[in-house]
Protein backbone atom coordinates (compact mmCIF):
# COMPACT_ATOMS: atom_id res chain seq x y z
CA UNK A 1 0.00 0.00 0.00
CA UNK A 2 1.32 3.41 -0.93
CA UNK A 3 1.83 6.11 1.71
CA UNK A 4 -1.05 8.14 0.24
CA UNK A 5 -3.37 5.13 0.39
CA UNK A 6 -2.31 4.40 3.96
CA UNK A 7 -2.99 8.00 4.91
CA UNK A 8 -6.42 7.81 3.25
CA UNK A 9 -7.29 4.79 5.39
CA UNK A 10 -5.84 6.07 8.64
CA UNK A 11 -8.08 6.48 11.69
CA UNK A 12 -8.78 10.21 12.26
CA UNK A 13 -6.59 11.86 14.95
CA UNK A 14 -9.73 12.35 17.05
CA UNK A 15 -10.40 8.61 16.97
CA UNK A 16 -13.33 6.58 15.61
CA UNK A 17 -16.69 8.32 15.28
CA UNK A 18 -19.11 7.09 17.94
CA UNK A 19 -22.39 8.64 16.80
CA UNK A 20 -24.50 7.73 13.78
CA UNK A 21 -25.17 11.03 12.04
CA UNK A 22 -24.61 12.65 8.64
CA UNK A 23 -23.69 16.18 9.64
CA UNK A 24 -22.11 18.18 6.78
CA UNK A 25 -22.49 15.30 4.33
CA UNK A 26 -23.66 15.79 0.74
CA UNK A 27 -25.36 12.66 -0.55
CA UNK A 28 -26.81 11.68 -3.92
CA UNK A 29 -29.53 9.07 -4.30
CA UNK A 30 -30.65 7.69 -7.66
CA UNK A 31 -34.37 7.22 -8.09
CA UNK A 32 -35.23 9.39 -5.08
CA UNK A 33 -38.12 11.38 -6.52
CA UNK A 34 -40.47 8.91 -4.85
CA UNK A 35 -40.71 5.54 -3.13
CA UNK A 36 -37.80 3.96 -1.31
CA UNK A 37 -35.34 6.58 -2.57
CA UNK A 38 -37.40 9.44 -1.16
CA UNK A 39 -37.75 7.58 2.14
CA UNK A 40 -33.95 7.26 2.29
CA UNK A 41 -33.63 10.97 1.57
CA UNK A 42 -36.03 11.77 4.41
CA UNK A 43 -34.04 9.65 6.87
CA UNK A 44 -30.73 11.16 5.77
CA UNK A 45 -32.05 14.69 6.24
CA UNK A 46 -33.52 13.73 9.61
CA UNK A 47 -30.03 12.64 10.65
CA UNK A 48 -28.28 15.87 9.74
CA UNK A 49 -27.29 15.51 6.09
CA UNK A 50 -26.35 18.88 4.61
CA UNK A 51 -27.76 18.29 1.13
CA UNK A 52 -29.51 15.47 -0.66
CA UNK A 53 -29.64 15.23 -4.44
CA UNK A 54 -32.13 12.98 -6.19
CA UNK A 55 -30.86 11.76 -9.55
CA UNK A 56 -33.96 10.58 -11.37
CA UNK A 57 -35.17 10.29 -14.95
CA UNK A 58 -38.65 11.57 -14.08
CA UNK A 59 -40.01 14.73 -12.53
CA UNK A 60 -40.53 15.04 -8.76
CA UNK A 61 -44.08 14.94 -7.46
CA UNK A 62 -46.06 16.15 -4.47
CA UNK A 63 -44.31 13.94 -1.92
CA UNK A 64 -40.93 15.27 -3.02
CA UNK A 65 -42.20 18.84 -2.84
CA UNK A 66 -43.53 18.26 0.68
CA UNK A 67 -40.17 16.94 1.88
CA UNK A 68 -38.37 19.82 0.14
CA UNK A 69 -40.61 22.26 2.02
CA UNK A 70 -39.78 20.52 5.29
CA UNK A 71 -36.04 20.89 4.57
CA UNK A 72 -35.72 24.16 2.60
CA UNK A 73 -32.51 24.50 0.63
CA UNK A 74 -31.42 20.92 1.38
CA UNK A 75 -33.26 18.67 -1.10
CA UNK A 76 -32.66 18.96 -4.84
CA UNK A 77 -33.66 17.05 -7.97
CA UNK A 78 -31.41 16.56 -10.99
CA UNK A 79 -32.55 14.76 -14.11
CA UNK A 80 -30.33 11.81 -14.97
CA UNK A 81 -30.63 8.49 -16.79
CA UNK A 82 -28.74 5.77 -14.91
CA UNK A 83 -28.55 3.60 -18.03
CA UNK A 84 -26.20 6.18 -19.55
CA UNK A 85 -22.93 6.69 -17.69
CA UNK A 86 -22.32 10.12 -19.16
CA UNK A 87 -25.70 11.26 -17.81
CA UNK A 88 -24.77 10.18 -14.27
CA UNK A 89 -21.34 11.76 -14.63
CA UNK A 90 -22.86 15.06 -15.72
CA UNK A 91 -25.18 15.08 -12.70
CA UNK A 92 -22.32 14.38 -10.30
CA UNK A 93 -20.19 17.07 -11.91
CA UNK A 94 -23.06 19.50 -11.33
CA UNK A 95 -23.25 18.48 -7.66
CA UNK A 96 -19.53 19.01 -7.20
CA UNK A 97 -19.75 22.42 -8.84
CA UNK A 98 -22.89 23.51 -7.00
CA UNK A 99 -22.43 21.98 -3.55
CA UNK A 100 -18.64 21.77 -3.45
CA UNK A 101 -18.43 18.09 -2.66
CA UNK A 102 -19.96 14.62 -2.56
CA UNK A 103 -19.60 12.22 0.36
CA UNK A 104 -22.13 9.47 -0.23
CA UNK A 105 -23.95 7.79 -3.10
CA UNK A 106 -26.99 5.52 -2.87
CA UNK A 107 -27.44 3.50 -6.07
CA UNK A 108 -31.14 2.93 -5.57
CA UNK A 109 -32.86 3.32 -8.97
CA UNK A 110 -34.52 0.11 -10.04
CA UNK A 111 -37.25 -1.60 -12.01
CA UNK A 112 -39.26 -4.70 -11.33
CA UNK A 113 -41.28 -7.12 -13.41
CA UNK A 114 -42.63 -10.46 -12.29
CA UNK A 115 -43.65 -13.22 -14.67
CA UNK A 116 -42.58 -16.79 -15.49
CA UNK A 117 -39.08 -17.07 -16.92
CA UNK A 118 -40.36 -18.69 -20.11
CA UNK A 119 -42.56 -15.65 -20.82
CA UNK A 120 -39.93 -12.87 -20.57
CA UNK A 121 -39.06 -11.12 -23.80
CA UNK A 122 -35.53 -10.02 -24.61
CA UNK A 123 -36.68 -6.41 -24.45
CA UNK A 124 -38.08 -6.86 -20.93
CA UNK A 125 -34.86 -8.47 -19.71
CA UNK A 126 -32.77 -5.69 -21.24
CA UNK A 127 -34.95 -3.06 -19.54
CA UNK A 128 -34.50 -4.69 -16.13
CA UNK A 129 -30.78 -5.24 -16.41
CA UNK A 130 -30.09 -1.81 -17.95
CA UNK A 131 -31.45 -0.05 -14.87
CA UNK A 132 -30.87 -2.52 -12.04
CA UNK A 133 -27.45 -3.85 -12.99
CA UNK A 134 -25.72 -1.58 -15.51
CA UNK A 135 -27.22 1.54 -13.95
CA UNK A 136 -26.02 0.54 -10.49
CA UNK A 137 -22.50 -0.12 -11.80
CA UNK A 138 -22.31 3.16 -13.71
CA UNK A 139 -23.57 5.06 -10.67
CA UNK A 140 -21.01 3.46 -8.37
CA UNK A 141 -18.14 4.04 -10.78
CA UNK A 142 -18.98 7.72 -11.30
CA UNK A 143 -19.26 8.19 -7.54
CA UNK A 144 -15.93 6.46 -6.93
CA UNK A 145 -14.22 8.73 -9.43
CA UNK A 146 -15.67 11.76 -7.63
CA UNK A 147 -14.51 10.49 -4.22
CA UNK A 148 -10.99 9.81 -5.50
CA UNK A 149 -10.86 13.23 -7.18
CA UNK A 150 -11.83 14.91 -3.90
CA UNK A 151 -9.68 12.70 -1.70
CA UNK A 152 -12.63 11.82 0.55
CA UNK A 153 -13.54 8.54 2.22
CA UNK A 154 -16.80 8.14 0.38
CA UNK A 155 -19.55 5.61 0.97
CA UNK A 156 -21.54 3.80 -1.72
CA UNK A 157 -24.71 1.94 -0.77
CA UNK A 158 -26.58 -0.20 -3.28
CA UNK A 159 -30.25 -1.10 -2.98
CA UNK A 160 -30.24 -4.85 -3.54
CA UNK A 161 -33.26 -7.01 -2.62
CA UNK A 162 -34.25 -10.08 -0.67
CA UNK A 163 -34.73 -11.53 -4.17
CA UNK A 164 -30.92 -11.56 -4.36
CA UNK A 165 -30.92 -14.04 -1.45
CA UNK A 166 -33.77 -16.32 -2.50
CA UNK A 167 -36.69 -16.35 -4.94
CA UNK A 168 -40.03 -14.72 -4.22
CA UNK A 169 -42.30 -17.72 -3.79
CA UNK A 170 -45.47 -15.95 -4.87
CA UNK A 171 -44.28 -13.96 -7.89
CA UNK A 172 -40.91 -15.21 -9.15
CA UNK A 173 -38.77 -13.20 -11.53
CA UNK A 174 -35.51 -14.79 -12.61
CA UNK A 175 -34.18 -11.68 -14.48
CA UNK A 176 -35.01 -9.37 -11.55
CA UNK A 177 -33.45 -11.71 -9.00
CA UNK A 178 -30.38 -12.14 -11.18
CA UNK A 179 -29.92 -8.37 -11.45
CA UNK A 180 -30.12 -7.95 -7.68
CA UNK A 181 -27.80 -10.89 -7.07
CA UNK A 182 -25.36 -9.15 -9.40
CA UNK A 183 -25.55 -6.08 -7.16
CA UNK A 184 -24.61 -8.19 -4.16
CA UNK A 185 -21.54 -9.48 -5.99
CA UNK A 186 -20.61 -5.95 -7.10
CA UNK A 187 -20.85 -4.86 -3.47
CA UNK A 188 -18.21 -7.36 -2.41
CA UNK A 189 -15.96 -6.93 -5.45
CA UNK A 190 -15.98 -3.13 -5.52
CA UNK A 191 -15.48 -2.98 -1.76
CA UNK A 192 -12.30 -5.02 -2.22
CA UNK A 193 -11.10 -2.98 -5.22
CA UNK A 194 -11.76 0.46 -3.74
CA UNK A 195 -10.74 -0.06 -0.13
CA UNK A 196 -7.32 1.32 -1.08
CA UNK A 197 -9.00 4.69 -1.72
CA UNK A 198 -10.89 4.69 1.56
CA UNK A 199 -14.17 4.04 -0.28
CA UNK A 200 -16.65 1.76 1.46
CA UNK A 201 -19.21 -0.23 -0.56
CA UNK A 202 -22.24 -1.94 1.02
CA UNK A 203 -25.81 -2.86 0.14
CA UNK A 204 -29.25 -3.04 1.72
CA UNK A 205 -31.74 -5.76 0.80
CA UNK A 206 -35.34 -4.66 1.39
CA UNK A 207 -38.12 -7.20 1.65
CA UNK A 208 -41.73 -6.24 1.07
CA UNK A 209 -42.01 -2.46 1.17
CA UNK A 210 -45.15 -0.34 0.74
CA UNK A 211 -44.62 1.61 -2.50
CA UNK A 212 -46.56 2.32 -5.69
CA UNK A 213 -44.96 -0.81 -7.18
CA UNK A 214 -46.29 -3.09 -4.42
CA UNK A 215 -49.81 -1.69 -3.98
CA UNK A 216 -51.26 -4.99 -5.19
CA UNK A 217 -49.65 -7.11 -2.45
CA UNK A 218 -52.04 -6.14 0.34
CA UNK A 219 -55.00 -6.30 -2.06
CA UNK A 220 -54.62 -10.03 -2.58
CA UNK A 221 -57.68 -11.82 -1.17
CA UNK A 222 -55.52 -14.31 0.74
CA UNK A 223 -52.95 -11.76 2.01
CA UNK A 224 -53.82 -12.29 5.70
CA UNK A 225 -53.49 -16.03 5.24
CA UNK A 226 -50.14 -15.58 3.52
CA UNK A 227 -48.81 -13.61 6.47
CA UNK A 228 -49.84 -16.36 8.87
CA UNK A 229 -48.12 -18.94 6.68
CA UNK A 230 -44.88 -17.08 6.03
CA UNK A 231 -44.50 -15.61 9.52
CA UNK A 232 -42.40 -12.61 10.51
CA UNK A 233 -43.65 -9.08 11.17
CA UNK A 234 -47.18 -9.25 9.69
CA UNK A 235 -47.16 -6.21 7.39
CA UNK A 236 -45.25 -4.42 4.65
CA UNK A 237 -42.50 -2.01 5.67
CA UNK A 238 -42.92 1.72 5.39
CA UNK A 239 -40.20 3.21 3.17
CA UNK A 240 -38.75 5.20 6.08
CA UNK A 241 -38.17 1.96 8.03
CA UNK A 242 -35.36 1.10 5.61
CA UNK A 243 -33.58 4.39 6.22
CA UNK A 244 -31.70 3.46 9.37
CA UNK A 245 -29.60 0.89 7.52
CA UNK A 246 -28.64 3.41 4.84
CA UNK A 247 -27.91 6.16 7.37
CA UNK A 248 -25.57 3.88 9.30
CA UNK A 249 -23.71 2.73 6.18
CA UNK A 250 -23.36 6.32 4.92
CA UNK A 251 -22.15 7.60 8.28
CA UNK A 252 -18.60 7.79 9.62
CA UNK A 253 -19.67 5.47 12.44
CA UNK A 254 -19.43 2.73 9.78
CA UNK A 255 -15.82 3.62 8.93
CA UNK A 256 -14.71 -0.04 9.18
CA UNK A 257 -17.87 -1.51 7.66
CA UNK A 258 -17.60 -2.51 4.02
CA UNK A 259 -18.59 -5.40 1.73
CA UNK A 260 -21.74 -6.29 3.69
CA UNK A 261 -25.42 -6.63 2.79
CA UNK A 262 -28.05 -5.65 5.36
CA UNK A 263 -31.38 -7.48 4.95
CA UNK A 264 -34.36 -5.38 6.09
CA UNK A 265 -37.26 -7.75 5.58
CA UNK A 266 -39.11 -8.21 8.88
CA UNK A 267 -38.09 -11.89 8.59
CA UNK A 268 -41.15 -12.51 6.38
CA UNK A 269 -40.56 -15.81 4.59
CA UNK A 270 -42.31 -14.90 1.35
CA UNK A 271 -39.07 -13.59 -0.12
Amino acid sequence: MSSSAAQMNAVPPTGPVKTIQLENKIIAITGANRGIGLGIADCCLSNGASRIYSLDIGQPGDDFSALSTKYPGQLFALQADVTKEDSIQAAIDKILEEAGGLHGMVANAGRTKHKPALDFTTEEIDQLWSVNLYGAFYTARCAARAFIKQGVKGSIVFTASMASHRPNKRVPSAPYGASKAGIKNMTHTLAMEWAQYGIRVNSVSPGLVKTTMTYWVEQQPDWEQQLKYYGGIPRLAEVEELGGAYVYLLSDAASYTTSIDVPVNGVIGIC
